[in-house]
């Protein structure tokens, strides 16, 4: 269907001459005048016509009639009754069909007439029998009958913006000459340029409604319909005049103030659009106000009732933006067939469609939700669907269909390159990168139709190997957040990829250095004074710098080994703010008794900046979270199964509760009600589980709330407070600190481990020696050859000692050295052999003497890999 109610647009229009040259034109009075109260205008064709068919389109028939409280008084005693009635536009189009009482308002009427056309009520006249019908007069008033006809003229208040008007009048009348072949002066950019200034006055002002009613005059007046007219005109310079003059609503060349307009504009490129796309689609000028119309509906999503669609109800909206999403939704289709026999950097032609596609869909998608959701009728049944909804959703799951279909077989195809070298598939990256961003929109369209999601997750399940490809090269750029709600469709090095784009970028250079002078013997105290006071801008647009009191190695080594030892000193538990699960003594869950520290609640805020700051420069701190902990700051519920770790005796204990013979339970043999004891600074105190509980007895039919009970106290309640700020310290960092809660339900706690402490494996020395390379010597060396010797003869943690003085890095990632931001480094220098070796931690670089013997050598190893004396050997 046609979603425009014009013509085609190759000569002027004579509605719109007709209309230059009967009305009274404003520009014949001069601003100081006093202008008559009303200018009636005969209202275009395609004039905020909607092009409901009023048998099939209509889609919300049941429109409330406002009837006004002072008319009902006055008509006491009096009969209603139901009246049937037409509104017909004077210049033509198609006629509404009204229900409404005989004593409802005119202005009842006007609004039924705003939910149909989206035509505002201020801008709406009514003409029955030669008179106009004013607001607050009732039908009765004016006998109007059923079957009256009635005739919808615009009404344009001359008494404000005459400026406006003024300047809009004289650009059609301008432009009406110009279309006829007259000779007249060209002022068609000099006229657009004016009112642009004009309607950019009062966004400086900050007032937003006024400006917007100046882009409604500019529509309602017919000058974007005006703008395309001569923009289709055969006479020479007019398309040329024309196509600048729109493009200044494009791409705005003024202020910063200014360029805000273009947020309000949304109706006139909305004109601009409708009325190009009935000469091509394939017009530059149509997709260049296509493309902005979708860069401004991206950031508004909502549009329906909204004020840059001049409120229209989302029947409304849905009737506007379909034609568009149809449109690209086939475009898209027809990319998706030619990229399956062509090269994946044939899909780059996809770009601007697929973005497009997004773009408009969110905000039908959301009309849609707005118009059904009220009704029960989501997820959509097409069998069961009201007539007047067929075409629309019947068409829109036509499309789901055959976009899904085809982009099964383009992931299909990618699987098979995808095993080969890293090389060829970033090469490939800006091709396939269009995949995600479909199989999103798919995502979108699913959540209207009934099964239609599982078609999405089958095709999903069936193509994980592409999926996982497509988003290791997916980039910030990208809104793939959509994914994670299926993480059992990804890889951990998916999860940790999109994850980790909702923190910060760590870039090669900082405008700015957020700088720290740590004393060694002060670390965690003069570490919270940096990091706790420190604004968060300064986290986020700076890097990070650290240097030790009187040492001078600087650099991201240095900042690595930072990281490490202040997590350690946070995480020790003498330090009181977090314990450790009794056999795994790496695990952590915030102490409940950490209250022993005043300042115990500002450290928690700062531990997670801190761990927020340590995922953004990926190290590796040695340290994971307990589940119990992982879960509350996913917003997750805790169950007495995730304690496990936590408190094994706890979690036994509890464990023969619900086990236990249910006579036994209820002869009250353990004594017990719903109270808990808790024991802080050597005192005992009791407090209740619930209400009353010192009273309620534990038996077999409450034993299940009353484990309930006791691991929220013990495990949630009782640590709220910590885990609150250290929550909020962990989402400060993020790029969007609302998605915090997101960031950890989108990761599976194994994940978690991994990212913050890396590797379970042991150091493997075939590894290293693969991820090393020499300078000043060569692998057959005979030092080289007696390095790997004493190396492979260390202990585990002699070998973590040796790589944590090498390179700052004292847990490798789960890739193992094949995950290090650099290759490893080994040197030989010409000092001499007495010396210890040392280390440019920065740049991975280990630098070995000459050393004569390869007892020398491994003496000098074993000095530097003793716990005590591995940390800052390093220069730099």
């Amino acid at each position: 269907m046609s979603h425009l109610g014009t013509r085609t647009i190759d000569c002027v229009p004579q509605s719109l001459l007709d209309r230059i040259s009967s009305k009274r034109k404003l520009d014949e009075y001069d601003e100081e005048e006093d202008y008559p109260d009303l200018v009636y205008v005969k209202m275009k064709r395609d004039e905020f016509d909607a092009n409901f068919d009023v048998k099939t389109r209509v889609l919300d028939q049941s429109v409330s009639s406002y009837s006004s409280s002072s008319s009902s008084s006055r008509y006491v005693g009096s009969s209603s009754k139901t009246l049937h009635f037409f509104v017909r536009n004077i210049s033509g189009g198609n006629t509404k069909v009204i229900h409404a009482n005989s004593d409802d308002t005119v202005e009842s009427v006007h609004e039924q007439i705003r939910k149909m056309t989206g035509i505002p009520v201020f801008e709406q006249g009514l003409i029955y029998r030669g008179r106009q019908l004013q607001m607050d007069k009732t039908l009765e008033d004016y006998s109007i009958q059923n079957d009256a006809q009635l005739q919808l003229v615009g009404k344009m208040r001359s008494t404000e913006y005459p400026r406006t008007w003024k300047v809009v009048n004289k650009l059609i009348s301008t432009i009406c000459s110009l279309c006829r072949g007259e000779r007249r002066a060209n002022t068609i950019v000099i006229d657009v340029k004016a009112f642009i200034e004009i309607a950019s006055i009062f966004k400086i002002r900050k007032d937003s409604d006024q400006s917007f009613s100046h882009v409604q005059i500019f529509v309602s007046a017919g000058a974007a319909a005006a703008l395309v007219m001569m923009f289709v005109s055969p006479i020479t310079g007019n398309k040329e005049s024309a196509e600048e003059a729109i493009q200044l609503f494009l791409n705005p060349t003024l202020d910063t103030e200014t360029k805000e307009l273009q947020t309000h504009s949304v109706p006139i490129i909305l004109e601009f659009c409708k009325l190009l796309s009935k000469t091509s689609q394939d017009n530059p000028l149509y997709i260049s106000c296509r493309n902005t119309l979708g860069t401004m509906l991206e950031t508004i999503q909502v549009v329906h009732r909204s004020r840059c669609f001049n409120y229209a109800e989302a029947s409304v909206v849905i009737q506007e933006l379909f034609p568009f999403v149809s449109e690209l939704g086939r475009k898209v289709i027809k990319g998706l067939e030619f990229s399956i026999n062509s090269p994946p950097i044939a899909v780059m032609s996809l770009l601007g469609d697929v973005r497009d596609f997004n773009a408009f869909l969110i905000p039908l998608r959301n009309a849609i939700v707005d118009q059904l959701g009220g009704m029960g009728h989501l997820p959509i049944c097409l069998d069961d669907l009201r007539p007047c909804y067929i075409v629309e959703l019947g068409s829109l799951h036509v499309i789901f269909l055959e976009m899904l279909e085809k982009i099964d077989e383009c992931l299909k195809i990618m699987e098979i390159p995808v095993s080969r070298s890293t090389g060829e598939i970033d090469g490939l990256r800006s091709g396939w990168g269009q995949y995600l961003s479909i199989l999103k929109a798919l995502n979108t369209l699913s959540k209207l139709y009934k099964g239609a999601e599982e078609n999405v997750l089958s095709v999903l399940r069936l193509r994980q190997v592409a999926l996982n490809a497509l988003i290791r090269i997916s980039r910030r750029s990208d809104d793939h957040r959509w994914i994670l709600e299926h993480k059992d469709l990804t890889s951990f090095e998916s999860r940790r990829h999109l994850t980790l784009m909702l923190l910060p970028e760590l870039k090669d250079e900082y405008e700015h250095l957020f700088e720290m002078l740590i004393d060694r013997e002060q670390l965690l105290a003069e570490s919270f004074e940096y990091i706790s006071k420190a604004d968060v801008k300064d986290l986020h647009g700076g890097g990070l710098f650290m240097e030790f009191k009187n040492e001078e190695a600087t650099g991201p080594g240095v900042l690595r080994e930072w990281f490490c030892l202040v997590c350690q000193a946070i995480f020790n538990p003498q330090n009181a703010l977090f314990l450790a699960c009794p056999d795994d003594n790496r695990r952590f869950f915030p102490n409940p008794a950490s209250d022993v520290d005043p300042l115990h609640l500002e450290y928690f805020r700062f531990c997670g900046r801190i761990i927020a700051l340590s995922l953004v420069h990926k190290v590796q701190v040695g340290i994971v979270f307990d589940r119990t902990f992982f879960l509350q700051l996913a917003e997750g519920t805790v169950s007495l199964e995730d304690v496990r770790d936590a408190d094994p005796l706890f979690y036994s204990s509890c464990k023969k509760i619900l086990e236990m013979d249910t006579e036994i339970l209820d002869s009250d043999a353990l004594g017990l009600t719903f109270v808990r004891e808790i024991e802080k600074l050597g005192s005992r105190t009791t407090v209740e589980l619930c209400p009353g509980g010192n009273n309620i007895v534990l038996n077999s039919k409450n034993r299940e709330a009353y484990v309930n009970l006791l691991v929220q106290h013990r495990f949630v309640n009782s640590v709220s407070d910590q885990v609150r700020e250290f929550a909020e310290g962990f989402s400060e960092i993020m790029c969007d600190k609302s998605l915090r809660a997101f960031f950890f339900r989108s990761l599976e706690l194994k994940d978690l481990d991994q990212m913050l402490h890396g590797s379970d494996r042991a150091i493997c020395v075939e590894d290293w020696k693969a991820h090393t390379e020499y300078n000043g010597c060569r692998e057959t060396d005979s030092q080289i050859i007696w390095f790997w010797k004493i190396v492979e003869g260390m202990s585990v943690e002699q070998r973590r000692v040796l790589l944590f003085f090498w390179t700052s890095v004292k847990y490798l990632p789960v890739e193992g050295f094949g995950g290090l931001q650099s290759r490893l480094y080994l040197y030989r220098t010409p000092e001499s052999h007495e010396r210890l070796p040392s280390a440019h931690t920065c740049f991975y670089r280990l630098c070995l003497p000459r050393y004569k013997s390869e007892a020398k050598m491994q003496e000098s190893l074993q000095i530097i890999t003793q716990e005590h004396l591995s940390c800052s050997f390093g220069i730099w």
